[in-house]
């Protein structure tokens, strides 16, 4: 029987190939995009949860409160998580990161490793990376131990055995032993490091004695709880742990901490304090919900398009009632058939993911899948989704059409049902609330995204190349022989640009009140030239200069934000004003005005400068000609290997630079344009269903209506004007929700854009227009037909 059925239903879908194309396509396309999104969101959701400790983990953070403000940090200072550790009995182990760029060298191979970590050696204790060489226990223990992820030993050591072999670190080169090999990390960690050095080396390194400095802050600290400790009893005894560990310094400091705990495996979606990665849960719930709705689309195709050729099929299925087949049996070849082209979408869409896996991979920026065969519990689910969709999809238009009287059909009387045609009209609003809501969602992701990006920032970024010499002692004197280079404009020297990190410094300046008010101020070190090479205003005052010999060690710039911080009503008003920050004292000489130093995403923050000999400067900015920057280019990697040979040649673009901070913003964009075009494409299918399947059940009528005088023009009108009353009924319903939707995603933004109603209408009038072009396509077919063709059983 289940063959016959199987029989008879391949021969119907072969019979009406466009027919069965377009319902095949339709599912495969909403199975691949909710398979697709399903890899993302349980790829978002698993990172850090592959650790066998995971559920004991947490990430210590602090508040740091002055009598100015409360920075809410994610790290921690050198002796916090270490003496917790030895006076709180719940905590079983502690790791610290502190992340840097070293400069590593063996032989004549040469690195600046960005993904650098100083680690305490019970790294391996805490988090699975397995080690393929060395002893987890032992590896990261004494002074000079490295150990290399198994990219990074290849890189250096190629097939040899690293073990026991030498690196050279930074540019004192440090004689270092590779201890450790393990395997590299995989894509879904916060933290992803390929050169991990013990933490004792930092001692021996730059005398750094950070198990002491309470109030010098940089590590990322995890502790390991105790099985069956409660985290928020530990929490409430870190007060008194403090108290009597600080109490005193933070007093005097006026600087007072405040611990938390967060889990490890809610780091990366659920913490506002950031980290090494991040991800947005917000995001993660947009797509759970796109991905359902996409397949709820999907499933409403089906329906749409099946009963639509239930005028086409209704002789077929009198013709068996009166041979004798039983309303059951019917209903059961139907359901066969549903299930038979879900099935066969389920194979399309296997193929498609094959196909579209690494294209998804480039547009979310991280390897979400190595291919859809390393998933087989997806396939399994996937398949058991596609008989699940076939027998749902398949009840009612099997219902319907076995419900048929064979003495009505057989007579070309059949008529439409209301109660069937409100529902297929119903289903088709929900499809364009869907797709309006994605239209207009992704018109809002682009104009925020194209916000940021042309918002004025407070300073030039264009054509300025970036020289990354990682603080070496003769950055100076490349800047100044670059200087001369043709197509070189200016050059300054810096710690930092903008889009980039910066230290936060423990600063006392003058307030308005005449008292010297605490705060921790982000700075710059700069020359004499950063400003006017960056075009950055100065608002009061004056800019550093060479005519002021005090400047060098005593002069500071603040910004406008600052300036407020400390209660000045004019900029003017804090020129002259004492400050004293890291050991250095002297005097406000100048007012900025505010900057972006950092992403559109956070607020200006207060900000000092200082003149910055002797500070690492490290970050040569250098404004470029730019009809010569190939040329210029060529000459500035030649000065600098006459200069710094024993540093990799590093450079990047401000511009580009900045906007690297979107990087997570531009990718959520594409990947919601893409999937808010797949709905779109779905619905159109449904839509289409709709028309088919209306014109067909007005053949007559249209066929009167010609013999009438009725041109095509009228017929298509006519046709066409139930079919926009659903489109408008959509935007009606989509934009509300999508207003609000949207205004909460925005809330992630310091500095955001409007949401416009002209937003709502140009989604609505998008929508409207393919709605017109696929409804066109139908009711002027229907219009076309000769009246006697649809007349002639009459």
């Amino acid at each position: 029987m289940i063959k016959n059925y199987l029989k008879i239903a391949w021969r119907n879908i072969w019979k009406t190939k466009a027919f069965s194309i377009i319902n095949i396509c339709g599912l495969a396309v909403g199975m691949t995009a909710c398979f697709l999104i399903a890899l993302y969101v349980n790829f978002e959701r698993s990172y850090d949860r592959y650790h066998e400790k995971a559920d004991c983990i947490y990430r210590l953070v602090c508040d740091v409160k002055t009598p100015t403000e409360t920075i809410n940090a994610n790290i921690t200072s050198g002796p916090m998580a270490m003496y917790a550790a030895k006076d709180l009995p719940e905590i079983e182990n502690y790791v610290r990161l502190l992340p840097n760029s070293l400069l590593i060298r063996k032989d004549n191979i040469k690195y600046q490793e960005s993904a650098v970590f100083f680690a305490d050696s019970s790294l391996f204790q805490l988090f699975d990376f397995p080690l393929l060489a060395g002893s987890p226990e032992t590896a990261l223990k004494e002074p000079f131990s490295v150990v290399l992820s198994e990219s990074a030993a290849k890189k250096y050591f190629g097939k040899e055995n690293p073990i026991g072999k030498s690196l050279l670190l930074t540019d004192e080169g440090f004689n270092s032993k590779v201890t450790g090999v393990m395997k590299d990390i995989p894509e879904n960690s916060q933290f992803k490091g390929d050169v991990f050095v013990s933490m004792v080396t930092l001692i021996k390194m730059a005398n750094f004695k950070f198990d002491e400095q309470w109030g010098n802050f940089g590590f990322t600290s995890y502790l390991l709880l105790k099985p069956n400790t409660d985290p928020s009893l530990l929490t409430a005894k870190f007060p008194a742990f403090l108290t009597n560990r600080v109490g005193k310094e933070m007093d005097q400091s006026k600087m007072h901490y405040t611990l938390f705990l967060e889990p490890l495996k809610d780091v990366y979606l659920y913490s506002k304090r950031g980290g090494f990665e991040n991800g947005n849960i917000n995001n993660v719930y947009v797509f759970a919900i796109v991905a359902l709705f996409i397949l709820l689309i999907a499933c409403i195709n089906f329906i749409n398009l099946s009963t639509a050729r239930a005028v086409e099929r209704a002789k077929e299925v009198g013709i068996r009632k009166v041979v004798g087949a039983y309303r059951i049996q019917v209903t059961r070849q139907f359901i066969s058939e549903s299930v038979l082209i879900c099935l066969l979408a389920f194979i399309i869409s296997i193929l498609l993911c094959l196909v579209l896996i690494p294209y998804f991979n480039f547009l979310a920026g991280k390897e979400i899948s190595g291919g859809i065969f390393l998933h087989p519990v997806y396939i399994l689910v996937l398949f058991l989704l596609a008989c699940l969709i076939g027998l749902l999809a398949g009840i009612y238009p099997a219902l319907v059409l076995s419900s048929f009287k064979p003495v009505t059909v057989l007579k070309g009387k059949f008529s439409s049902n209301t109660k069937g045609l409100l529902l297929r009209k119903t289903l088709v609003v929900v499809q364009f609330v869907v797709s309006i809501a994605l239209i207009a969602g992704t018109l809002i992701v682009n104009r925020q995204l194209a916000f940021m990006r042309n918002q004025n920032l407070g300073f030039n970024k264009e054509q300025v190349l970036v020289l990354q010499t990682n603080g070496d002692a003769k950055s100076r004197i490349l800047k100044d022989a670059i200087t001369s280079v043709p197509g070189v404009l200016a050059s300054a020297v810096s710690r930092s640009v903008p889009g980039g990190g910066n230290p936060v410094a423990y600063s006392e300046i003058e307030n308005k009140q005449g008292d010297m008010q605490i705060a921790n101020l982000p700075v710059y070190f700069v020359d004499y030239n950063y400003l006017p090479l960056y075009k950055i205003e100065l608002v009061a005052g004056r800019m550093f200069s060479p005519d002021f010999g005090t400047d060098t060690a005593q002069a500071m710039i603040l910004n406008e934000s600052a300036v407020k911080l400390f209660g000045y009503a004019k900029p003017a008003d804090a020129i002259g004003k004492k400050y004293s920050q890291w050991g250095s004292e002297g005097k406000i000489i100048g007012v900025i005005k505010d900057f972006h130093f950092k992403s559109l995403q956070s607020k200006i923050e207060p900000l000092s400068m200082r003149y910055g000999q002797g500070n690492g400067g490290g970050m040569v900015s250098l404004k470029i000609d730019g009809q010569h920057i190939n040329t210029a280019l060529k000459s500035i990697e030649k000065k600098w290997q006459e200069i710094i040979p024993n540093r990799p040649f590093e450079y990047f673009f401000a511009d580009e630079f900045f906007d690297r901070q979107y990087r997570s913003e531009n990718r959520f964009g594409n990947l919601f344009f893409n999937f808010a075009m797949l709905a779109i494409f779905i619905s159109c299918l449904g839509l289409l269903g709709l028309v088919s399947y209306h014109t067909t059940q007005r053949y007559r009528e249209i066929g009167i209506r010609k013999v009438l005088g009725a041109n095509i023009s009228t017929i298509v009108k006519l046709l066409s004007f139930d079919f926009l009353k659903l489109v408008i009924i959509a935007l009606l319903v989509a934009s509300p929700l999508m207003w609000f939707l949207m205004d909460k995603w925005l809330d992630d933004f310091e500095y955001q854009t409007t949401i416009n109603i002209w937003i709502f209408i140009l989604a609505g009038s998008i929508a409207i227009g393919i709605a017109l072009i696929v409804i066109g396509s139908q009711t002027i077919r229907a219009a076309l037909t000769n009246p006697v063709e649809s007349l002639r059983n009459e």
